[in-house]
């Protein structure tokens, strides 16, 4: 039987190198590809030595040629949080766009199957919670999260009329927040922002009166959803997350007592504009079309994910 190969696009970024680890462990060809834009070759380093692993330095916006077999097409690039998408908003637009476009063209091509990575984002500020994939969501295209926002609702009609037009196999998934080891400590996420400071012993930036909500998924599961979806015969969009929802003041209590750094503090700021007040995955169909359900809890997710922080925070106050 011929090894399949999965091209995975932001191979270098948090998700796509998680992703890159399972595909090879289940024994398929990776062949990472990443403009580092906000990617790094530190979360991939791991693979370079490998026969079963290639990188291609390359932005998918500009046309994108890969020689041989495809099996697989995953389109992760995209700058993926707000501090990110609100610095470089073109470079966001057009790899959910140019980029969505380039990689099915490939998948047409190659007569591959596609997956992308689609977001929590299309449900904007939500008036419907928990979130289920029949809500069309609550989007201000001209406010400064637009940029992502619209950026990958663009991106899943475009793969959905390749999918209705070409007959191409794709499959949607839509993500809300996940965590683990890898992310970027300065990516501006609650997450990363909360940890990192905690352990510094700064102030926790808890945005409004700390009320609006989220939920956090741990990125072994995410990767698990992701996989089951790719592997399924549905082509709709899909929620991959986890239901437990906490406010982010709770949240803030819970990273101190998680680091223990009783210098720490919470420093309240004025809410960002268009920021979800409430973020909650409604999974009924996961449960029901992939038999998917996270398995790790917040509380041994953070545990698993604080080595890493803790090593990468200690690592940038002595580059300094």
């Amino acid at each position: 039987m011929q090894t399949k190969t999965a091209l995975i696009t932001g191979a270098a970024g948090f998700l796509g190198s998680h992703l890159c680890d399972r595909f090879l462990a289940e024994g398929i060809r990776v062949i990472g590809m990443d403009n580092l834009l906000t990617g790094s070759m530190d979360n991939i380093a791991h693979l370079m030595p490998r026969e079963d692993f290639a990188f291609y330095h390359h932005d998918v916006s500009k046309f994108v040629h890969v020689p041989g077999q495809l099996d697989y097409i995953l389109h992760f690039a995209s700058p993926a949080s707000p501090i990110d998408y609100l610095k470089m908003p073109i470079q966001t637009l057009k790899v959910g766009s140019l980029g969505t476009h380039n990689l099915l063209g490939l998948a047409k091509a190659k007569g591959a199957r596609m997956l992308i990575a689609s977001t929590s984002e299309v449900y904007g500020d939500p008036l419907v919670h928990p979130q289920p994939e029949e809500y069309w969501g609550n989007v201000n295209p001209v406010g400064p999260r637009g940029v992502y926002d619209e950026a990958k609702r663009f991106q899943e009609a475009m793969t959905m009329a390749y999918h209705t037009y070409h007959g191409l196999e794709t499959r949607i998934v839509r993500i809300f927040n996940t965590y683990g080891p890898r992310m970027r400590i300065n990516d501006g996420r609650v997450l990363p922002a909360f940890i990192s400071q905690a352990i510094r012993g700064e102030g926790l930036t808890v945005f409004g009166d700390g009320s609006q909500t989220r939920s956090f998924c741990y990125v072994d599961d995410l990767v698990d959803g992701i996989y089951r979806l790719l592997l399924s015969d549905y082509a709709q969009p899909v929620n991959i997350g986890n239901t437990s929802e906490i406010s982010m003041l709770d949240f803030a209590r819970e990273i101190l007592e998680l680091v223990g750094n009783q210098d720490a503090f919470l420093d309240e700021r004025p809410l960002p504009v268009d920021d979800p007040k409430v973020r909650k995955p409604d999974i009924s169909l996961a449960k029901k079309v992939l038999g998917w359900t996270p398995k790790v809890d917040r509380a041994e997710g953070l545990k698993r994910t604080l080595p890493y922080f803790l090593e990468t925070v200690k690592t940038s106050q002595t580059s300094c």
